[in-house]
């Protein structure tokens, strides 16, 4: 069942009759995606959806389902392929700004959940997305399902691959554990679980590959997690670096963070541009029309 279309009547956790999702607050009405509930371990939550073919899981960054995180899983489905968009938090289609950031953050931080600040454990929230990402499989078909993890999300993928039907995991500026002042081993660690992590490098030895996207700069996802996963995952790990130092050639301001959303300048030759083009052959190349 596809779900029921997205229009000014639809409602999201923490809505009333007075509060409909296109209010004057959304910038984006998403009335091209669907929406339904999804529930595993008690626990549900509205998922958006839009195109078709094999599934991509598309996990939002802080504060959440952003017109700009809607627009990069449109990409996605103009590949061929379903883009599947948990709402772990905020409100789908709205604007960023720092108070709504704020607002999201906070709660996510402290939830169990998520585990913010866990550097090597694993993830409860990995097992809901581990059980959608396997009813996306059934639904949507194909040879296996992708993921897409940012900034605060951006490592879930790494803890989903150890489920055999994930096939392409993309971890975009992944930002947890959360890196404080006195907590430097927080830069390299991978926030899962050392069993997790066994299960992660068995399934790179037997082909899997894994994408992910930082700028240089960038002090919420710092370059010690990717030497990390470059130490653990060898070949099987594809890093891009996009260079945000000072004077870089392209005007890239130091503090970019978001590669495939609020930073990204889609034209021809841009990194981040090259970048998303990247991404979208990954999901295209082993999932759409995957090598015999």
């Amino acid at each position: 069942m596809r779900g029921d279309p997205i229009s000014g009547g639809a409602r999201f956790p923490g809505t009333g009759p007075s509060q409909p999702l296109a209010c004057a607050a959304v910038a984006d009405a998403l009335d091209d995606f669907t929406r339904d509930t999804f529930t595993h371990a008690g626990r549900s939550r509205d998922v958006l959806r839009t195109g078709s073919g094999p599934a991509v899981i598309v996990m939002a960054e802080i504060p959440g389902i952003t017109p700009k995180v809607a627009d990069f899983a449109r990409r996605v489905a103009e590949v061929g392929c379903t883009a599947t968009l948990p709402v772990l938090f905020g409100t789908p289609g709205k604007d960023p700004s720092v108070p709504y950031a704020v607002q999201s953050i906070g709660p996510a931080c402290v939830s169990k959940e998520f585990r913010a600040f866990a550097q090597r454990e694993h993830t409860p929230i990995s097992d809901w997305l581990r059980a959608l990402a396997r009813n996306e499989f059934e639904r949507c078909g194909g040879p296996g399902v992708g993921a897409v993890g940012m900034c605060f999300t951006g490592g879930f993928a790494l803890g989903m691959l150890v489920d055999e039907h994930l096939l392409a995991p993309v971890l975009s500026q992944p930002s947890l554990p959360l890196v404080l002042p006195w907590r430097s081993s927080a830069k390299g660690a991978l926030g899962i679980s050392d069993d997790d992590l066994t299960r992660v490098k068995e399934r790179v030895a037997d082909g899997v590959q894994v994408l992910g996207l930082r700028f240089t700069c960038d002090r919420l996802s710092p370059g010690e997690r990717f030497e990390t996963l470059r130490r653990e995952l060898g070949d099987g790990f594809i890093g891009v670096e996009i260079d945000s130092s000072p004077d870089n050639p392209w005007g890239i301001r130091k503090l970019a963070h978001s590669v495939l959303t609020e930073d990204l300048v889609d034209e021809p030759g841009h990194p981040t541009h090259d970048a998303l083009v990247q991404v979208l052959d990954f999901f295209r190349d082993r999932l759409v029309s995957p090598a015999s």
